[in-house]
């Protein structure tokens, strides 16, 4: 058995956002076609075609932004069927698209953000996250950083949970080719030469695949899932809050995908490992003691 992690990043290069976050999806490898097949389903009923063929891929920026609810709240709620053709129109004619068809677009893309969060945790999927707080200080040298160490220790607990031939695939949105072969480098060190890194390769194969997130359903996923998580989700005790109130809805749909792992460490036999970590600094302790 294999279990595919689609991992994205959020707030990278947006000044605005509260903090960074690096997350993924979680999928059985025998599942992954179903999700996808579902997913594109759900496209055609909501918009009346393949949105990311015909227009652009569903990022969190693109169907979540402020605008898009300003726009869904314009009228009342339009039926589905009523809403997938109007919607279509505004697609495929959007520089004269009329006010209500603006309308249906919005109440559309929400809607199938929606449907996409339930199915996938219908589909027994799990997401993870590592949320890093803005203007975290950062390593000087180019060594694997904590958020991608974090999430990669989380989901090898995963895949341990679920037995010692459970393989965990890497799967990110692909880079500027240079940075690809800098985190390539930066995961082969951590995996092949650090006994943390080797004792996880045993599950976690160390070289990742790199994909077009346009081109990849289940990255764009994990776009919307990094979005939501960076603006609209909270974990008490720590720096991470909701800060768009309109999106803790979507925050609150991200909760149950959460993976909860029990191990024996910090003096406990029954110690809870979430499968979102927070971060407010990316250094190792050698760095943080320099």
């Amino acid at each position: 058995m294999a279990y595919f992690l689609f991992l994205d990043e959020s707030g990278q290069d947006d000044r605005e956002s509260p903090c960074e976050v690096l997350a993924g999806i979680c999928v059985n490898d025998v599942l992954v076609w179903e999700v996808i097949n579902a997913i594109i389903a759900a496209e055609n009923r909501y918009f009346g075609c393949r949105y990311g063929r015909v227009k652009e891929e569903f990022k969190g920026r693109k169907f979540l932004k402020k605008k898009v609810f300003r726009h869904a709240i314009q009228e009342a709620q339009i039926p589905q069927d009523e809403r997938r053709n109007l919607a279509h129109d505004c697609i495929m004619h959007g520089d004269t698209a009329t006010r209500r068809q603006i309308t249906a677009l919005a109440q559309a893309k929400l809607a199938f953000v929606e449907e996409v969060l339930t199915l996938v945790r219908n589909s027994g999927c799990r997401a993870f996250a590592s949320i890093v707080k803005s203007g975290a200080p950062r390593p000087e040298r180019r060594l694997l950083r904590k958020d991608y160490a974090y999430l990669f220790e989380r989901f090898y607990y995963f895949l341990e949970d679920h037995g010692l031939e459970t393989q965990g695939v890497i799967v990110f949105d692909e880079l500027e080719k240079s940075q690809s072969k800098i985190l390539l480098d930066q995961m082969e060190e951590y995996f092949l030469k650090t006994a943390t890194g080797k004792h996880r390769a045993r599950q976690i194969i160390p070289q990742p695949f790199f994909v077009h997130s346009d081109l990849t359903t289940l990255i764009q996923v994990a776009d919307l899932i990094a979005y939501i998580v960076s603006w609209g989700f909270q974990t008490p005790g720590t720096f991470l809050d909701v800060t768009r109130e309109e999106l803790r809805s979507f925050g609150d749909k991200v909760a149950p995908l959460r993976y909860r792992a029990t191990r024996n460490m910090m003096g406990k036999s029954d110690f809870y490992v979430w499968s979102f970590a927070t971060l407010d600094d990316l250094r190792g302790a050698q760095e943080k003691v320099a």
